[in-house]
């Protein structure tokens, strides 16, 4: 049982730094499919 509550704060946690550190790097789904033409709100 100790293992799998591990396993899903280590999930969560991976999850959280992964969303914030792809956001600081510019690599959101807005930044990467945009060009010049492309008008995203």
């Amino acid at each position: 049982m100790r293992a799998m509550y591990l396993a899903f704060a280590a999930t969560i946690v991976i999850g959280v730094v992964a969303h914030y550190a792809l956001e600081q790097i510019g690599y959101s789904s807005q930044d990467r499919y945009s060009s010049d033409s492309v008008r995203l709100d």
